[in-house]
């Protein structure tokens, strides 16, 4: 079979199908017709001379030959993705590009205020969206450039990403101001554990880590109150006499107008390394370097 004979879109299709397994789910994600895919494959098994996918079990699962021919494939295609998008350019003063980024709760309080403060001057027209994904999704994400940059203590993805660390996270217990015990200039281990806490059961991997680390210690803290989220956290501290341990840059953004208490812990607890990722496949991608560089233009802390 000669090269000239081989439709680009077919390769597309044949990748498609071998990731998703599934002709719907294709057709979805190459926004054709499912007759339209059902027709490229019939097209590609005439050139290969191979079923290349056979039906089983609601699935369409590659032959031999497929599994030989994708690794190819993939790379051809990857390589010609990344040689179109390291020549686009990208204009932030007029891009209406839409970024797409994953982070926590509180990686949305920490991250997006001054970060669209930027953006509003820098490139008024740029859009954010941010998006919840897995962590067993995430690194798929980031390849195929559904989201753009994962944010946040992800240690996990640390060997399939490129990444940045911007700075290491440690933790503080606040209380309101006029606690009892606000007077107290250190927090100890026994009024910590008998204190009534919130717990804040955040999705963020570094608040897990947190968590987990207070359990391996033996702590165990009367909890009071367990909330979702960080947001309401302010009120609940400000009308009781209830204590929470939180990320102590949270904790000094809460405490902005000096209405609480910030203290340290009184137990030896590991800093989150907080880092950017993005995958390789988008390393020289002019629009995702750029919002890399605004990322760690901003918050970035010298080690």
């Amino acid at each position: 079979m000669k090269i000239d004979q081989i439709d680009l879109n077919l390769m597309r299709v044949f990748r498609a199908i071998y990731e998703e397994q599934s002709l719907t789910i294709v057709a979805d994600r190459l926004g054709l017709t499912q007759p339209a895919i059902s027709y490229s494959l019939a097209r590609l098994r005439e050139l290969l001379g191979d079923p290349l996918f056979i039906r089983k079990q609601q699935k369409m699962l590659p032959t031999q030959a497929a599994e030989r021919l994708a690794p190819p494939i993939i790379a051809a295609l990857e390589s010609l993705h990344d040689a179109l998008q390291s020549h686009t350019a990208f204009d932030p003063l007029t891009s209406q590009r839409t970024f797409r980024l994953t982070m926590s709760d509180i990686g949305e309080m920490v991250f997006l205020p001054p970060l669209c403060e930027q953006l509003a001057q820098a490139a008024p027209q740029v859009r954010l969206e941010v998006d919840p994904v897995s962590m067993e999704d995430l690194v798929n994400s980031l390849r195929t450039g559904t989201i753009d940059l994962a944010v946040g203590h992800l240690v996990n993805l640390n060997p399939y990403t490129q990444h940045t660390i911007l700075f290491h996270e440690p933790y503080s217990c606040m209380v309101r101001a006029n606690h009892p015990l606000a007077r107290k200039k250190t927090l100890s281990k026994e009024d910590f554990l008998a204190s009534s806490h919130v717990l804040v059961g955040s999705n963020s991997n570094a608040h897990r880590m947190f968590e987990d680390s207070l359990k391996a210690q033996g702590v165990k803290r009367q909890v009071a109150l367990q909330i979702p989220h960080f947001t309401v956290l302010p009120d609940i501290l400000r009308r009781s006499d209830m204590v929470s341990s939180l990320p102590s840059r949270i904790a000094r953004e809460f405490n902005r107008k000096k209405e609480f208490r910030v203290f340290e812990l009184p137990f030896k607890v590991p800093t989150g390394d907080v880092a950017i990722h993005w995958h390789a496949r988008h390393e020289h991608n002019p629009a995702n370097r750029w919002l890399r560089e605004k990322l760690i233009a901003l918050f970035k802390e010298e080690d």
